[in-house]
């Protein structure tokens, strides 16, 4: 399908023709990610990428080989051009994904364009922080029980032994009167 559509797109722009050979690209939060095209003109190619999400549509870059090189401020430090038309895009976020649009224009006025979707997931450690700090709580708790029951244990072990004395005190009493008597 694919290599239909590009056939189709190259016949609709003569001497002009891209390759897309990754048009789905899975990235993590913070990964560095290739948008690899490959593009061949008659002539002087200018080439134009634009990052569409639900944000908005953004240009990237735009260069003509060997001339000029255009970078938008937000990518200044994070995008890398290559001269077969393909990007890098450094340290990339959530609000990197979404639609990735190459336009490529031959000097005579023809374009085609491809297009890159990129989805990018974030690493949640924050379920495993909860989890350490959950697992963390019930240990305290449960030692601060356990030294709750040792000192209950221990109280009443001792109110017994003063309640057992001062019974037996008692019935040493009566039997002494008994025996008087």
């Amino acid at each position: 399908v694919t290599s239909a559509l590009i056939a189709l797109l190259c016949l609709s722009a003569p001497g002009v023709s891209l390759l897309v050979p990754q048009p789905n690209i899975n990235a993590t939060v913070a990964q560095n990610i290739l948008l690899s095209i490959d593009y061949s003109c008659e002539g002087v190619a200018t080439i134009e990428w634009k990052h569409v999400s639900s944000r908005g549509t953004t240009k990237i870059v735009e260069w003509r080989s060997g001339n000029y090189v255009n970078i938008s401020t937000g990518y200044k430090d994070r995008v890398t051009i290559f001269e077969n038309g393909s990007i890098q895009l450094l340290n990339v976020g959530v609000r990197d994904a979404g639609y990735y649009f190459v336009t490529v224009t031959e000097e005579h006025g023809s374009n085609i364009y491809g297009t890159i979707v990129v989805n990018v997931y974030e690493i949640i450690y924050e379920d495993l922080h909860f989890v350490a700090v959950f697992f963390a709580f019930l240990t305290g708790v449960s030692a601060i029980l356990i030294c709750f029951m040792w000192l209950c244990n221990k109280s009443l072990h001792l109110f017994q032994k003063t309640t057992h004395k001062l019974t037996a005190s008692n019935t040493e009493e009566i039997e002494l009167e008994t025996i008087e008597c």
